[in-house]
């Protein structure tokens, strides 16, 4: 049995057959089969079109699902002749491909999976492109004023924009009126060793058991294992309906290409919004050990819930890390008390080593969150009355200029250092793994980081330790620093 089970997990692992391309002819199946012949000159490959380079970029990021790469300049310098046009039909869309990755297909035949997110992708950046502003332009060569916000975005609820996490994922079929809470968000790491992926599948197995569904990052590591557990608890159940919702962004999909367990993706523009559609529709929140992006992640849900307009929301969070990463979250702990205050210890709660007790503790909080929406005559599927603050909403264009300017003192409120260390983190993600701030750091050098000397000098003691525990790069790469920290 052990063998069997070795033998499972290699070919799990294994990525063979990616290599190689292939061209194909791809139709929808029961979607987005028709658009309109301005949507499809917008999206063809004309005059340089940076909207068709956006599509091109996303679809190759889904094409290639068996990646091990996480530096999208790689995936795109690798595949630089691959190319998707959409044939206009009397009986509706195809999607042309030219050297598109082999991984996707077998036997020459696309994964049904892969498809799907294929004309997800399509589906998300034609309602981008249908928006007021050129979303998809800023998503490729964002603007910004001099400290880092995006030029032309606002706030105020009558503009457009403002509803357009709700309005995309609307738009994706994603939210479900009539389903109780059960949609549990797992965040963690992309870079992670076996041990560790093997616990954060043993915790989403005891969810799919409990009925609960999962939403992730989509990529792999800590993204994939919840779903690939929860699938199994599910099928034991005899669960058909099982959600595995992928939420990503055109900046990111390239470094976590989806897994093609997700069966809902949802593509929004930038990181900001991807981190507000999160909070939104998940019902709890478990987040397993990883590297600077989930920090992020853990500094704009602390900033969020710290907001004192929050004080009567119910979100249960769960830190949770097995094996040899037990330490890891009394690490973060750590941090987060140093920076925000020992108060931010009210909003998580960390469980070591105890998939059965994490879902357990999650089932019983999603009781609480039923209980608190139906109080506050909010709805099921949508975090309404949640108040996300306006600077954290707020897109925050990665430049030199942007990261020097952020205030990195306890001089300013926690709310607005939790900002401020959620846009560093950020930085850094960009500078790892995200195509332009990777082109920024090889043209201008790394990104300089300065602030009061005791919360700077713990970020670098975190960070430290993410490098020498290689949470920065897949596969135990070298990792160089794409930052510097000065007091």
């Amino acid at each position: 049995m052990t063998k069997v089970k070795e033998a499972i997990d290699t070919l799990e692992m294994d990525t063979s057959n990616c290599v190689g391309t292939i061209d194909a002819s791809i139709s929808p199946r029961g979607t987005l089969e028709m658009l309109s012949q301005w949507e499809v000159d917008r999206l063809r490959n004309m005059g340089g079109s940076s909207l068709y380079e956006l599509f091109r970029r996303c679809a190759l990021a889904v094409l290639n699902c068996d990646d091990t790469t996480d530096d999208a300049s790689e995936v795109y310098a690798l595949y630089a002749d691959f190319s998707i046009e959409i044939e206009q039909r009397a009986r509706g869309i195809k999607l042309i491909l030219k050297n598109a990755p082999a991984c996707a297909f077998v036997d020459g035949v696309i994964m049904n999976g892969v498809r799907d997110h294929l004309f997800a992708v399509l589906r998300d950046i034609v309602f981008m492109s249908g928006e007021p502003y050129a979303l998809a332009d800023r998503a490729l060569t964002p603007q910004t004023d001099a400290t880092g916000h995006a030029l032309g975005e606002g706030d105020s609820a009558s503009r457009p924009e403002a509803n357009l996490v709700f309005n995309m994922l609307r738009n994706a079929k994603l939210l479900r009126p009539r389903a109780v809470p059960r949609l549990v968000v797992c965040w963690g790491g992309h870079s992670i060793d076996r041990e560790e992926y093997l616990y954060c599948k043993s915790v989403g197995y005891q969810l799919g058991l409990r009925g609960l569904d999962i939403c992730t990052g989509c990529g792999p590591g800590a993204m994939k294992g919840p779903m690939k557990g929860a699938t199994i608890g599910h099928a034991k159940q005899r669960n058909r309906d099982g959600r595995y919702i992928g939420i990503s962004e055109p900046g990111i999909i390239a470094a976590e290409s989806p897994n093609p367990i997700v069966n809902q993706l949802v593509i929004m523009p930038d990181i900001e919004k991807r981190l507000e559609a999160f909070v939104r529709v998940g019902h709890g929140i478990i987040v397993f050990p990883g590297g600077v992006g989930t920090l992020e992640e853990i500094l704009f849900l602390m900033g969020t819930l710290m907001d004192p307009e929050n004080r009567d929301m119910e979100m249960p969070v769960i830190f949770t890390g097995g094996g040899a990463s037990k330490q890891y979250f009394q690490e973060i702990d750590n941090f987060l008390v140093h920076t925000l205050g020992e108060g931010v210890r009210h909003y998580y709660r960390i469980i070591e080593d105890d998939p059965v007790a994490v879902a357990t503790a999650m089932r019983e909080g999603m009781h609480r969150v039923t209980v608190n929406r139906r109080k506050g005559r909010d709805a099921y599927y949508y975090n309404w009355l949640l108040r996300i603050p306006a600077e954290m909403k707020r897109h925050f264009v990665v430049n030199h200029e942007s990261m020097a300017a952020l205030t990195l003192s306890r001089a300013i409120s926690p709310s607005e250092l939790a900002i401020n260390l959620r846009r560093a983190f950020s930085g850094i993600v960009a500078g790892n793994v995200k195509d332009y701030g990777i082109q920024q750091i090889r043209k201008h050098g790394p990104f300089q980081l300065k602030g009061e000397p005791e919360i700077v000098q713990a970020m670098d003691k975190l960070l430290r330790d993410f490098v020498a525990h290689g949470r920065m790069k897949l596969g135990g790469k070298t990792y160089s620093p794409c930052y510097e920290i000065k007091s």
